[in-house]
């Protein structure tokens, strides 16, 4: 007998508060990804940390576990959980960030083929969803294989922005330049949403892409030496704070699961 899927999808639905948590989250992940690999291993050159060990590798070692643990917990789970859901992005945003500062500084690709090299990681997942389910809307994330491809396809893009911020920001925009661009960047897309008629799929990818170098370049501005054009935040306290609002928000603003489509699993 075929089994009936559920009516509703396990991600939460695409609001304004989504997209709040998300930059909070990708922040985050920046100054969490930096305090762990940086602060904690001491990752201060290209080659090892000041205690002999890669920071960026032992980091993306660390947050790559836990992404592998929630993401399969979030896919077993039968219903939409706001807490599983949002750790399992912070997990992966702070993964993308470890994991992109060792392909562009420890392996030494750089930015540019760094971005280059993860963009079309991102567009292969997002071709190989297509191929195999027929769509890459967020709304038919309702069965274990969509959800599969979504969390591959989002830590892709995670990934993909950190590298992206990090060549945008080291260029003479400097962190604040860049986060206008990236804000500017993020507006002109929601203008499109509310007046056009572009596909939402895309515009939705488009926007979750382009949350993340945002978040980065939020995240490094905050925690980087004044001398570099940061404000010289902790960075313990900096993913603290940012840890702080998101809970918050999580608890006070009404999370609820996107709609699914209801079909039936063959």
């Amino acid at each position: 007998m075929p089994e009936t899927k559920p009516t509703t999808s396990k991600v939460p639905a695409v609001t304004i508060t989504f997209w709040v948590i998300k930059i909070l989250a990708t922040t985050l992940g920046e100054t969490g990804g930096d305090a762990v690999s940086m602060s904690w291993l001491g990752e201060t050159t290209p080659d090892a940390g000041s205690n002999g060990v890669n920071g960026y590798l032992v980091g993306t070692a660390i947050f790559g576990v836990l992404l592998a643990a929630l993401a399969f917990l979030q896919i077993r789970v039968r219903r939409f959980n706001p807490w599983l859901y949002w750790a399992t992005i912070i997990a992966s945003t702070t993964a993308g960030t470890t994991l992109a500062d060792f392909a562009t500084r420890s392996l030494g690709l750089g930015y540019p083929g760094g971005s280059t090299l993860l963009f079309g990681l991102v567009l292969a997942s997002l071709f190989s969803w297509y191929r195999a389910l027929g769509t890459v809307d967020v709304n038919a994330i309702d069965n274990a294989r969509a959800e599969t491809f979504y969390w591959v396809t989002i830590t892709f893009s995670q990934t993909l922005g950190t590298a992206l911020g990090d060549w945008v920001a080291d260029g003479s925009l400097g962190y604040s330049g860049a986060a206008i661009l990236f804000g500017a960047a993020l507006g002109v897309l929601a203008l499109l949403y509310f007046s056009s008629t572009v596909s939402r799929v895309m515009l939705f990818w488009a926007a979750f892409i382009l949350t993340r170098p945002l978040g980065a370049v939020v995240g490094d501005f905050l925690d980087k030496p004044v001398a570099k054009g940061g404000l010289d935040f902790s960075r313990p306290l900096a993913t603290a704070t940012l840890s702080i609002a998101i809970i918050l928000l999580i608890l006070f603003v009404p999370q609820r699961a996107g709609a699914g489509h209801g079909e039936v699993a063959r």
